[in-house]
């Protein structure tokens, strides 16, 4: 991968530094921020500076060393796992190193640095399952960003994508735009192109046309969230792209670490789904296209059915429905 890692721990427990990727800001500009202190991390948690839910996870584990080191406690890591309630694996993994660490900072970052690498196996694995479904000449449709910028390894969705580039199977990847935050756009055509890997551009409402063409022969996106029947939440717009796949016939997956399912949840329905400011449809960068009169719906996330996913690409392997309850335990 060519790109810095999406999120990284720089120094001890006592005085080091969470750094991370400034994604608000590319493709224009690569910059890397680091910080300190909780607040500042809750907020790039939250304005997506930071996001997909294996880097939230990530992040999360570094976040609570913050938390734990300055003497917030039990109120600071919770505040921590609120900061995106959709994400599964940024709860997890809180809640994972404060169960470890028991207050202590060093044992924390211990643990955060454990969910690091295992997330960077994970995705390896990830990507070697589903690099199995990707043939040459392949036309290969994805959504929102499931990359190396959403995880701290090289990605779910993007990873199959990846290890089949490095296997020298030729093939193309669409990359929905994603609005209206253009996840799509920003980040995943950047780092395809960056890693070179040929992609296209296209806005959401195109991917039909270009089924319907026959230009799409496979679709693999990733996952914030999986309840236990395989319904998964992911980027809004993702519903709409399964419909399409399974009335032209196209296979697909969802790409996703175990710590993306949530065995307490049955069904989809249970997931939250975190609504965003309206403030993210009225405008576009600087430029307003709606007015303030206007209201504005904005679920940053939807839920597709487990019957419209082909599969779901795991580091355990690929799963059918039935097979998850089992896997999960």
């Amino acid at each position: 991968m060519s790109l810095p890692r999406t999120v990284d721990w720089q120094g001890d427990a006592a005085s080091g530094r969470l750094v991370i990727i400034e994604q608000t800001l590319l493709p224009a500009e690569l910059k890397l921020i680091e910080l300190t202190e909780l607040d500042p991390v809750i907020d790039a948690i939250s304005r997506l500076a930071v996001r997909g839910a294996p880097a939230l996870g990530v992040a999360g584990g570094y976040g609570a060393v913050i938390a734990l080191r300055s003497g917030l406690g039990d109120a600071g890591l919770e505040r921590l796992a609120d900061a995106r309630p959709t994400a599964v694996n940024l709860r997890w993994a809180v809640e994972r190193v404060k169960r470890v660490a028991e207050g202590d900072p060093e044992r924390a970052l211990a643990e955060a640095r454990a969910i690091d690498a295992e997330d960077v196996r994970t995705c390896r694995a990830i990507g070697e399952h589903g690099a199995a479904l990707i043939e040459n000449n392949m036309g290969v449709l994805t959504h929102c960003n499931a990359g190396a910028l959403a995880t701290g390894g090289m990605g779910t969705a993007l990873a199959p994508m990846y290890v089949a580039h490095e296997q020298g199977r030729a093939f193309h990847v669409y990359s929905d735009e994603t609005r209206p935050l253009l996840q799509g756009s920003r980040l995943t055509s950047f780092e395809l192109a960056e890693n070179g890997i040929d992609v296209t551009v296209i806005a959401d409402s195109m991917a039909a046309v270009l089924m319907q063409k026959g230009k799409v022969d496979l679709v693999i996106t990733g996952a914030d969230r999986i309840a236990s029947n395989g319904d998964a939440a992911n980027k809004i717009g993702t519903y709409g792209v399964a419909v399409l796949a399974k009335a032209h016939d196209i296979p697909f997956y969802i790409a996703a670490p175990k710590s993306t399912f949530d065995a307490s949840l049955e069904a989809g329905h249970m997931i939250p789904i975190e609504e965003r400011n309206g403030h993210e449809l009225r405008f576009v960068g600087e430029t307003r296209t709606a007015p303030d009169r206007a209201r504005v719906f904005n679920p940053a996330f939807d839920v597709t059915p487990a019957g419209l996913i082909s599969g779901w690409i795991t580091e355990d392997g690929i799963l059918k429905a039935e097979e998850i309850a089992a896997w999960l335990g």
